[in-house]
């Protein structure tokens, strides 16, 4: 084949017809994106973007044991291929022994859409939003506010392909929406987010309505020292903070003493009830419009994924189940080093909370407390505890009676999402979020309000 082939399975083919290893697994990333971006209550910038990504996963059995390598290159062409295989190959062989060696998963009969063309995005997935954004910047306009924001879309189609027969396919797609409100002065600012999968189901208008009604809260000023304050947690906030949780639910590491969930003495905390509300935290490939891969996707070893898991179907999994711990996640490796179950990471995560009152009921039943829109630069503090901090930022209400009556000052906040989600005394309805810090990397999830009793903010924060 000299010459270039843009058909994704054929590049998976002939890669896994080129490698010498004992064994090889191929990893083909197809990306498209679409953007729009905006500032002043006018469009700046738009773009449309084609990738490609090959990963070749080599391993070699030795006296000692099975290695593995690992090397991804973009815009790769089939003449470029051997070289990408023949790196991986020299990865293994110059590696020792992979502490998380398995036999790669055996082949299934292949899926029938894996020679099709990757799925594509392109300018017109906005062709109802963008309208429908222009008609949002004249109302702001109007009402004497400026928007900024973008949105993203993105449309990664993986082909995964082994020496052991295994051709797997799935589609994802990703939208993002992001848009700030502010005053002419720029004293005040508000921010709304939004996740979607294409765009059908948001509305900058009603965006912009939400946002209006926030910087209308922010016409009055008060300020609060740092202290502990009974505080409304939005669905983005919660997301944010346990999305992290969940990146540090490692089985291993628990078992190990290194988390917290470890267990004082040794052992795990699984089947420890975490919270007193019936709270379920858990991930689901099938969830309705939060859908993600039904099986591993490993471009890396590390921590609790493999790359011996790649293709490993996955299903849906409590991970926190009517308030107690359920499941850690661990590859096929830690579960049988550890002796927990097998529980592979997933794409999306889900907190049902089971009531159904609205953000705005549940500030209805406030007596004096906080709101927040949202945290950022989340970082960790003590891993033992999952002691978290970070900042607030674009809007802490203060609610008295039921209403909210002004915007506090920002502040900086350290808690620990385990300790929250031990101390909240309701959980709202479960909608679809974005989770504004970490939504570079993860956006699927739905989550609930939290009402927090005692919310550590602990310091003052002069920042936006």
């Amino acid at each position: 084949m000299s010459a270039p082939t843009h058909k994704p399975h054929e590049v998976v083919e002939r890669a896994l017809e080129l490698s010498r290893a004992d064994g090889c697994v191929v990893i083909a990333d197809e990306e498209s994106t679409a953007n729009l971006r905006w500032a002043g209550n006018a469009l700046t910038t738009n773009g449309v973007t084609r990738g490609r990504t090959l990963t070749v996963v080599a391993t070699v059995d030795g006296r000692e044991g099975t290695a593995s390598g690992v090397v991804s290159r973009s815009a790769v062409t089939v003449d470029e291929l051997e070289s990408l295989v023949r790196a991986a190959e020299a990865a293994a062989r110059g590696a020792g022994p992979a502490e998380d060696a398995q036999p790669l998963i055996a082949g299934v009969p292949q899926a029938p859409e894996f020679t099709e063309p990757p799925a594509e995005t392109s300018s017109a997935v906005f062709a109802d939003f963008a309208p429908a954004l222009g008609e949002a910047f004249a109302r702001a306009r109007a009402g004497g506010r400026e928007l900024y924001g973008f949105a993203n879309h993105e449309v990664v189609s993986t082909y995964l392909g082994t020496s052991t027969g295994l051709r797997l396919r799935h589609d994802q797609p990703t939208g993002t929406l992001e848009l700030n409100a502010k005053s002419p002065d720029r004293t005040r600012s508000a921010w709304a987010g939004r996740s979607t999968r294409d765009f059908k189901d948001v509305d900058p208008g009603a965006l912009d309505a939400e946002l209006a009604v926030r910087l209308g809260w922010a016409k009055r000023r008060v300020d609060l020292p740092a202290g502990r304050y009974e505080t409304l947690l939005p669905p983005t906030a919660v997301a944010d903070l346990l999305i992290y949780q969940m990146w540090s639910a490692s089985g291993r590491d628990a078992v190990e003493g290194r988390t917290v969930f470890s267990r004082p003495g040794g052992g795990t905390r699984l089947g420890e009830r975490l919270t007193e509300l019936p709270l379920t935290l858990r991930s689901d490939p099938h969830a309705p419009g939060l859908e993600s891969a039904p099986f591993v996707v490993a471009h890396s070893s590390g921590g609790d994924q493999s790359v011996f898991d790649n293709g490993l179907p996955v299903s849906a999994t409590d991970w926190i189940a009517d308030g107690a711990l359920e499941n850690l996640v661990t590859s096929r490796f830690a579960a049988a080093l550890t002796g927990l179950p097998l529980a592979p990471s997933l794409g999306n995560l889900i907190l049902d909370g089971g009531d159904d009152r609205s953000l705005e009921e549940m500030v209805a039943g406030t007596e004096r407390g906080l709101l927040l829109t949202c945290l950022w630069y989340i970082r960790e503090v003590d891993p033992a505890t999952l002691l978290l901090t970070g900042l607030t930022r674009d809007g802490v209400y203060l609610v008295e009676d039921g209403e909210v009556t002004g915007e506090v000052n920002n502040f900086r906040f350290n808690e620990s999402p385990v300790g929250l989600l031990g101390r909240a005394t309701e959980a709202g309805r479960t909608e679809k979020t974005l989770p504004r810090e970490w939504s570079d990397w993860f956006t699927r999830a739905a989550m609930p309000a939290l009402r927090v009793p005692d919310f550590n903010m602990s310091s003052v924060s002069r920042g936006v």
